[in-house]
Protein backbone atom coordinates (compact mmCIF):
# COMPACT_ATOMS: atom_id res chain seq x y z
CA UNK A 1 0.00 0.00 0.00
CA UNK A 2 1.40 3.41 -0.89
CA UNK A 3 2.26 6.07 1.69
CA UNK A 4 -0.47 8.31 0.26
CA UNK A 5 -3.05 5.74 1.43
CA UNK A 6 -1.41 5.14 4.79
CA UNK A 7 -2.79 6.79 7.94
CA UNK A 8 -0.61 7.97 10.79
CA UNK A 9 -2.25 7.27 14.16
CA UNK A 10 -1.12 9.40 17.12
CA UNK A 11 -2.18 7.60 20.31
CA UNK A 12 -2.07 9.17 23.76
CA UNK A 13 -2.73 6.14 25.98
CA UNK A 14 -3.10 8.32 29.08
CA UNK A 15 -6.05 10.37 27.75
CA UNK A 16 -9.25 10.16 29.80
CA UNK A 17 -7.39 8.66 32.77
CA UNK A 18 -5.98 5.85 30.64
CA UNK A 19 -9.20 5.06 28.79
CA UNK A 20 -7.53 5.59 25.40
CA UNK A 21 -4.92 2.94 26.09
CA UNK A 22 -7.49 0.45 27.31
CA UNK A 23 -9.67 0.99 24.23
CA UNK A 24 -6.84 0.62 21.74
CA UNK A 25 -6.89 -3.20 21.75
CA UNK A 26 -10.45 -3.22 20.41
CA UNK A 27 -10.06 -0.12 18.27
CA UNK A 28 -6.91 -1.07 16.33
CA UNK A 29 -8.39 -3.90 14.20
CA UNK A 30 -11.43 -1.73 13.45
CA UNK A 31 -9.21 1.09 12.18
CA UNK A 32 -7.19 -1.31 10.02
CA UNK A 33 -10.44 -2.48 8.45
CA UNK A 34 -11.94 0.99 8.00
CA UNK A 35 -8.85 3.03 7.09
CA UNK A 36 -6.38 0.56 5.58
CA UNK A 37 -2.68 0.55 6.41
CA UNK A 38 -1.70 2.30 9.66
CA UNK A 39 1.47 3.65 11.19
CA UNK A 40 0.90 3.89 14.94
CA UNK A 41 2.88 6.23 17.19
CA UNK A 42 2.41 6.29 20.96
CA UNK A 43 3.13 9.66 22.57
CA UNK A 44 3.62 10.55 26.21
CA UNK A 45 3.95 14.35 25.98
CA UNK A 46 2.59 17.06 23.66
CA UNK A 47 6.10 18.00 22.51
CA UNK A 48 6.57 14.45 21.18
CA UNK A 49 4.03 15.01 18.40
CA UNK A 50 5.84 17.33 15.95
CA UNK A 51 8.85 15.08 15.17
CA UNK A 52 6.56 12.17 14.29
CA UNK A 53 4.51 14.36 11.97
CA UNK A 54 7.64 15.59 10.20
CA UNK A 55 8.85 12.03 9.68
CA UNK A 56 5.46 10.97 8.34
CA UNK A 57 5.26 13.95 5.97
CA UNK A 58 8.72 13.21 4.58
CA UNK A 59 7.59 9.59 4.02
CA UNK A 60 4.64 10.77 1.95
CA UNK A 61 1.88 10.22 4.54
CA UNK A 62 -0.81 12.88 4.30
CA UNK A 63 -3.50 11.68 6.72
CA UNK A 64 -3.12 11.78 10.49
CA UNK A 65 -5.69 10.82 13.12
CA UNK A 66 -5.23 11.50 16.82
CA UNK A 67 -6.70 9.33 19.56
CA UNK A 68 -6.82 11.36 22.72
CA UNK A 69 -8.40 14.28 24.51
CA UNK A 70 -8.39 18.05 24.10
CA UNK A 71 -4.68 18.30 24.91
CA UNK A 72 -3.76 15.85 22.15
CA UNK A 73 -6.06 17.67 19.73
CA UNK A 74 -4.50 21.02 20.60
CA UNK A 75 -0.95 19.71 20.13
CA UNK A 76 -1.77 18.16 16.75
CA UNK A 77 -3.44 21.29 15.40
CA UNK A 78 -0.44 23.46 16.31
CA UNK A 79 2.08 20.97 14.91
CA UNK A 80 0.12 20.45 11.67
CA UNK A 81 -0.16 24.17 10.98
CA UNK A 82 3.60 24.50 11.31
CA UNK A 83 4.21 21.58 8.95
CA UNK A 84 1.72 22.82 6.36
CA UNK A 85 3.24 26.32 6.54
CA UNK A 86 6.71 24.87 5.96
CA UNK A 87 5.39 23.06 2.85
CA UNK A 88 3.03 25.76 1.60
CA UNK A 89 3.61 24.82 -2.04
CA UNK A 90 2.87 21.12 -1.48
CA UNK A 91 -0.10 18.97 -0.48
CA UNK A 92 -1.30 19.62 3.06
CA UNK A 93 -1.72 16.98 5.75
CA UNK A 94 -5.33 16.10 6.56
CA UNK A 95 -6.37 15.76 10.20
CA UNK A 96 -8.95 13.74 12.08
CA UNK A 97 -9.56 13.16 15.77
CA UNK A 98 -11.12 10.20 17.60
CA UNK A 99 -12.12 11.71 20.95
CA UNK A 100 -11.61 9.83 24.20
CA UNK A 101 -11.05 12.78 26.54
CA UNK A 102 -13.38 14.17 29.17
CA UNK A 103 -15.01 16.96 27.14
CA UNK A 104 -15.15 15.67 23.53
CA UNK A 105 -16.71 19.00 22.63
CA UNK A 106 -15.22 19.53 19.18
CA UNK A 107 -16.45 16.10 18.09
CA UNK A 108 -19.87 16.78 19.58
CA UNK A 109 -20.07 20.11 17.77
CA UNK A 110 -19.38 18.61 14.31
CA UNK A 111 -21.78 15.71 14.78
CA UNK A 112 -19.28 12.90 15.31
CA UNK A 113 -20.43 10.02 17.57
CA UNK A 114 -18.90 10.60 21.01
CA UNK A 115 -20.09 7.61 23.04
CA UNK A 116 -19.09 4.78 20.70
CA UNK A 117 -15.51 4.81 19.41
CA UNK A 118 -16.38 2.16 16.83
CA UNK A 119 -19.10 4.40 15.40
CA UNK A 120 -16.68 7.33 15.49
CA UNK A 121 -14.09 5.29 13.56
CA UNK A 122 -16.65 4.43 10.87
CA UNK A 123 -17.74 8.08 10.76
CA UNK A 124 -14.19 9.32 10.21
CA UNK A 125 -13.48 6.65 7.57
CA UNK A 126 -16.38 8.04 5.51
CA UNK A 127 -15.46 11.70 6.12
CA UNK A 128 -13.89 13.94 3.50
CA UNK A 129 -11.27 16.69 3.97
CA UNK A 130 -12.78 20.12 4.51
CA UNK A 131 -10.82 23.38 4.81
CA UNK A 132 -11.69 24.85 8.22
CA UNK A 133 -10.83 28.10 9.96
CA UNK A 134 -8.41 28.05 12.88
CA UNK A 135 -8.10 30.57 15.68
CA UNK A 136 -4.77 32.18 16.55
CA UNK A 137 -4.12 33.58 20.03
CA UNK A 138 -1.29 36.08 20.44
CA UNK A 139 -0.69 36.53 24.17
CA UNK A 140 2.16 38.90 25.01
CA UNK A 141 5.07 37.24 23.14
CA UNK A 142 3.37 33.84 22.93
CA UNK A 143 1.41 32.54 19.91
CA UNK A 144 -0.73 29.41 19.74
CA UNK A 145 -3.55 28.12 17.58
CA UNK A 146 -6.90 26.68 18.61
CA UNK A 147 -9.50 24.75 16.69
CA UNK A 148 -12.63 25.06 18.81
CA UNK A 149 -13.00 27.83 21.42
CA UNK A 150 -10.74 30.11 23.44
CA UNK A 151 -11.87 32.20 26.38
CA UNK A 152 -10.65 34.69 28.97
CA UNK A 153 -11.73 35.06 32.57
CA UNK A 154 -14.06 32.46 34.04
CA UNK A 155 -13.26 29.91 31.33
CA UNK A 156 -9.60 29.94 32.33
CA UNK A 157 -10.54 29.55 35.99
CA UNK A 158 -12.74 26.55 35.22
CA UNK A 159 -9.99 24.94 33.14
CA UNK A 160 -7.48 25.37 35.97
CA UNK A 161 -9.93 23.80 38.42
CA UNK A 162 -10.69 20.89 36.08
CA UNK A 163 -6.97 20.27 35.54
CA UNK A 164 -6.47 20.00 39.31
CA UNK A 165 -9.09 17.24 39.49
CA UNK A 166 -7.24 13.89 39.74
CA UNK A 167 -10.01 11.83 38.13
CA UNK A 168 -12.51 13.55 35.86
CA UNK A 169 -16.14 12.52 35.63
CA UNK A 170 -18.92 13.63 33.23
CA UNK A 171 -20.05 16.17 35.83
CA UNK A 172 -16.54 17.56 36.53
CA UNK A 173 -16.94 20.54 34.17
CA UNK A 174 -20.31 21.55 35.58
CA UNK A 175 -19.14 21.22 39.20
CA UNK A 176 -16.00 23.21 38.41
CA UNK A 177 -18.05 25.89 36.64
CA UNK A 178 -20.38 26.34 39.61
CA UNK A 179 -17.48 26.46 42.09
CA UNK A 180 -15.65 28.99 39.92
CA UNK A 181 -18.71 31.25 39.58
CA UNK A 182 -19.08 31.34 43.36
CA UNK A 183 -15.48 32.43 43.94
CA UNK A 184 -14.60 34.45 40.83
CA UNK A 185 -14.34 38.24 41.00
CA UNK A 186 -15.00 39.59 37.49
CA UNK A 187 -12.37 42.09 36.30
CA UNK A 188 -12.88 44.99 33.91
CA UNK A 189 -12.33 43.77 30.34
CA UNK A 190 -11.66 46.12 27.44
CA UNK A 191 -12.67 44.38 24.24
CA UNK A 192 -12.27 45.54 20.65
CA UNK A 193 -13.63 43.86 17.52
CA UNK A 194 -11.85 44.32 14.18
CA UNK A 195 -10.00 47.32 15.58
CA UNK A 196 -13.08 49.10 16.96
CA UNK A 197 -13.92 49.42 20.69
CA UNK A 198 -16.81 47.14 21.62
CA UNK A 199 -17.15 46.79 25.41
CA UNK A 200 -15.38 48.02 28.54
CA UNK A 201 -16.95 46.66 31.71
CA UNK A 202 -16.69 44.01 34.39
CA UNK A 203 -17.37 40.62 32.89
CA UNK A 204 -17.32 36.98 33.88
CA UNK A 205 -16.10 35.61 30.57
CA UNK A 206 -15.11 36.52 27.06
CA UNK A 207 -15.53 33.56 24.70
CA UNK A 208 -14.04 33.61 21.20
CA UNK A 209 -15.60 30.73 19.29
CA UNK A 210 -14.70 28.97 16.08
CA UNK A 211 -16.79 25.94 17.12
CA UNK A 212 -20.05 25.76 19.03
CA UNK A 213 -19.49 23.78 22.21
CA UNK A 214 -17.14 23.61 25.21
CA UNK A 215 -17.21 22.58 28.88
CA UNK A 216 -18.66 19.09 28.24
CA UNK A 217 -21.73 20.06 26.27
CA UNK A 218 -22.15 23.81 26.86
CA UNK A 219 -23.34 25.36 23.58
CA UNK A 220 -21.69 28.67 24.29
CA UNK A 221 -21.77 29.71 20.60
CA UNK A 222 -24.57 27.70 18.98
CA UNK A 223 -24.39 29.65 15.70
CA UNK A 224 -20.62 29.50 15.19
CA UNK A 225 -19.39 28.17 11.83
CA UNK A 226 -15.74 27.12 11.39
CA UNK A 227 -15.94 27.95 7.67
CA UNK A 228 -17.18 31.57 7.63
CA UNK A 229 -13.94 33.39 8.43
CA UNK A 230 -15.43 34.89 11.60
CA UNK A 231 -15.42 34.25 15.33
CA UNK A 232 -18.64 34.25 17.32
CA UNK A 233 -17.78 36.47 20.30
CA UNK A 234 -19.67 36.37 23.60
CA UNK A 235 -19.27 38.51 26.71
CA UNK A 236 -21.12 37.71 29.93
CA UNK A 237 -21.53 40.86 31.99
CA UNK A 238 -20.91 40.95 35.74
CA UNK A 239 -24.35 40.52 37.29
CA UNK A 240 -25.36 38.86 40.55
CA UNK A 241 -23.83 35.40 40.88
CA UNK A 242 -27.21 33.90 41.72
CA UNK A 243 -28.50 35.19 38.38
CA UNK A 244 -25.58 33.57 36.55
CA UNK A 245 -26.22 30.26 38.32
CA UNK A 246 -29.92 30.40 37.46
CA UNK A 247 -29.11 30.99 33.80
CA UNK A 248 -26.37 28.36 33.60
CA UNK A 249 -28.72 25.60 32.41
CA UNK A 250 -29.54 27.71 29.34
CA UNK A 251 -25.98 27.34 28.03
CA UNK A 252 -26.69 23.65 27.34
CA UNK A 253 -29.35 24.41 24.72
CA UNK A 254 -28.00 27.74 23.46
CA UNK A 255 -30.92 29.81 24.73
CA UNK A 256 -28.55 31.93 26.88
CA UNK A 257 -28.01 34.22 23.87
CA UNK A 258 -31.27 36.03 24.72
CA UNK A 259 -30.26 36.66 28.35
CA UNK A 260 -29.70 40.39 29.06
CA UNK A 261 -26.29 39.68 30.60
CA UNK A 262 -25.01 38.08 27.39
CA UNK A 263 -23.62 40.26 24.61
CA UNK A 264 -22.61 38.68 21.33
CA UNK A 265 -21.17 39.72 17.99
CA UNK A 266 -18.99 38.43 15.14
CA UNK A 267 -15.50 39.51 14.17
CA UNK A 268 -12.32 38.26 12.54
CA UNK A 269 -10.04 39.92 15.11
CA UNK A 270 -10.70 40.29 18.84
CA UNK A 271 -8.50 42.04 21.37
CA UNK A 272 -8.94 42.00 25.15
CA UNK A 273 -7.09 43.86 27.86
CA UNK A 274 -7.32 43.87 31.65
CA UNK A 275 -5.47 45.67 34.44
CA UNK A 276 -5.19 42.32 36.22
CA UNK A 277 -3.62 39.06 34.99
CA UNK A 278 -6.21 36.94 33.20
CA UNK A 279 -6.45 33.22 32.85
CA UNK A 280 -7.09 32.12 29.28
CA UNK A 281 -7.85 28.71 27.84
CA UNK A 282 -7.60 27.41 24.27
CA UNK A 283 -9.36 24.12 23.64
CA UNK A 284 -8.94 23.43 27.35
CA UNK A 285 -5.24 24.35 27.49
CA UNK A 286 -4.44 27.14 30.03
CA UNK A 287 -2.28 30.26 29.60
CA UNK A 288 -2.05 33.53 31.57
CA UNK A 289 -1.55 37.18 30.54
CA UNK A 290 -2.94 40.72 30.69
CA UNK A 291 -3.76 41.30 27.03
CA UNK A 292 -4.37 39.12 24.02
CA UNK A 293 -5.38 39.22 20.39
CA UNK A 294 -7.43 36.53 18.67
CA UNK A 295 -7.24 36.22 14.87
CA UNK A 296 -9.08 33.97 12.44
CA UNK A 297 -6.93 31.99 10.01
CA UNK A 298 -9.50 31.16 7.27
CA UNK A 299 -9.30 27.68 5.80
CA UNK A 300 -5.97 27.00 7.48
CA UNK A 301 -6.54 23.32 8.32
CA UNK A 302 -7.94 20.40 6.30
CA UNK A 303 -10.08 18.37 8.67
CA UNK A 304 -12.01 15.15 8.12
CA UNK A 305 -15.70 16.09 8.36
Amino acid sequence: MTAALTTLIILNPHAASGQAGRMWTDLEPLLWRELGELVVVVTQRPEDVAPHLNTAYDAGIRRVIAIGGDGTNHSLVNALLQINAAHADRERMVYGNLPVGTGRDWARGIGMPTRDLGAAARWIAQATPTALDVGQLVLDDHTEFFLNIASAGLGGEVTARVNRTPRRRPWTFLASTIASILTYQPPVLRVSLDGQPWQEQRAFILAVANGTTFGHGMKIAPNALPTDGLFDVLLVKAVQKLEILRALRRVYDGSHLTHPAVLHARASTVTVESSLPLRFEMDGEPVTGRSAEFRVRPGALDLLM
